[in-house]
């Protein structure tokens, strides 16, 4: 049998089921059948008793119902009794059908998830798994125990989950920009009384260390910078005279992570782009091509294809000046440079207003993370580091530049495993509390608005054989 940790991961259900929470989810409701007829004929043809629930036009069947439902077994849910199991399924049913309507308002709400993105998340999960295993042929042979055909089969359903948990994300998040989200004040007492359920959830306390750091970019030469300047000339002499062949050139000559999307941003909204492509990109006109930008990034070329209020849709084309070892090299002396001026007793502050590489995407500042989610190269460079040490600078990949880049961090928080105490619990619990309450006032709300039909009982389920 493979382990647990392992087959969490491979064995993927329909729907995305959220972590567990100190707020019991309600029944689905039945509201008033507004699109009755539409979902019949949607569900035409497939046999009453396989359908748990309809959301909608779409249907949940029993049998995607299960294989969450082993899933969550696979992964340590303590099923004990009959009971237990039809509690489990009640539960992971509950969060399914939330789970879809999230997806139906991501869809209204006109939340997209760009394919580049899943790609990203499946191969770091189908790395992440793999380093489980010694050879490859152990890896198919738990793929073919948890179900899974072919390793095409399982990226397919892992690359739908992610989308559909990108999905509620990001609607959660729109809704929350928008004001349309409101908060929700925890009391005190709510909290004493959540403190055993938290604990229990989460288990006991593990290490964590908190850092703030100065990353240093590796910077091309000027004579990179040239030679990408000029390559970026040539494209858009080349969009002068041929501007409707953009999305060829762009899947053509982009050196980002949108080149097989022909550079497509999706819809941006302001503040979430650097401050110079963000500028450019809303103040074009749809199907007008912008004159070159320069950023952090190397030199864009952009053109917006749609508006609506407060966001617009944009494609661009990148060209990045490259970087080489000599480049990594002087980013290293740097960086020793910037270390022993925070050692001798430099303001971080104005250090990392200086040096500070914000295109990295890296924090300045980490209140506090567990130790053993660290990044491998964190990892071994705060070993044993001790509070307040300004630790030797040390490299972190950059993959989108083929080089690496260099950290100096500063330990600001260490927190050694154990049991947790009601004061280093408070405030987890209190947002885990209030955002849960959000999720769960929205979902009640798009309940009422969509027609949820509830056509599988598990507790009727619990005296037949499983």
């Amino acid at each position: 049998m493979m382990p647990r940790s392992v087959s969490r991961f491979l064995m993927t259900g329909a729907a995305f089921l959220a972590a567990p929470s100190f707020v019991h989810a309600q029944a689905a409701t039945t509201p008033a059948p507004a699109t009755t007829a539409a979902v019949q004929d949607t569900i035409k043809g497939l046999p009453l008793d396989g359908i748990a629930a309809v959301v909608g036009d779409q249907v949940i069947l029993v049998s995607e119902v299960m294989t969450a439902v082993n899933q969550a077994r696979a992964s340590g849910a303590k099923v004990e009794s009959a009971k237990d199991l039809a509690r489990l399924e009640q539960e992971i049913l509950e969060q399914m059908i939330d789970a879809e309507l999230l997806v139906q308002k991501a869809k209204d709400e006109k939340v997209e998830v760009q394919d580049a993105e899943i790609a990203d998340a499946v191969d770091s999960q189908e790395k992440k798994i793999r380093q489980q295993f010694k050879s490859d042929a152990e890896f198919k042979a738990a793929l073919k125990e948890a179900g899974m055909g072919s390793l095409e089969e399982w990226r397919k359903l892992q690359g739908d989950q992610v989308k559909r948990t990108k999905l509620q994300q990001g609607v959660m998040q729109k809704l929350q920009r928008d004001g349309k989200v409101t908060s929700v004040n925890v009391g005190e007492a709510e909290i004493a009384e959540a403190f055993d359920v938290f604990k229990a959830r989460v288990g006991p306390k593990e290490a964590r260390v908190g850092l703030r750091q100065i990353v240093v970019a590796t910077k091309p030469s000027e004579d990179s910078k040239k030679r990408a300047r000029n390559k970026i000339d040539s494209l858009y002499a080349e969009l002068l005279k041929r501007p409707e062949d953009f999305e060829l050139i762009a899947k053509r000559e982009s050196m980002d992570g949108t080149r097989e999307l022909g550079g497509d941003l999706g819809w941006n909204r302001r503040g979430r782009m650097v401050p110079e492509f963000d500028r450019m990109m809303f103040s074009l006109n749809p199907g007008i091509i912008s004159p070159i930008v320069e950023t952090a990034f190397g030199f864009h070329i952009i053109r917006v294809d749609r508006v609506q209020p407060a966001e617009v849709k944009a494609r661009h084309i990148l060209i990045r000046p490259m970087v080489d070892t000599a480049d990594e090299r002087r980013a290293r002396i740097l960086a020793d440079s910037v270390a022993a001026a925070w050692r001798a007793g430099g303001s971080f502050d104005s250090l990392s207003v200086k040096f500070h590489d914000d295109a990295s995407g890296e924090d300045k500042t980490i209140p506090e993370y567990p130790r053993s989610e660290l990044p491998e190269p964190y990892r071994n460079a705060l070993e044993g580091a001790t509070l307040n040490q300004v630790v030797d600078p040390f490299p972190l990949p950059d993959p989108s530049a083929g080089v690496s880049k260099f950290v100096i961090a500063q330990v600001t928080f260490l927190d050694e495993a154990g049991e947790w105490t009601l004061g280093e619990a408070r405030e987890r619990i209190r947002e885990q509390l209030s955002e849960e309450r959000k999720m769960r006032r929205l979902i009640d709300n798009l309940k009422k608005k969509t027609y949820v039909s509830v056509r599988y009982d598990p507790a009727k389920q619990s005296g037949s054989d499983r």
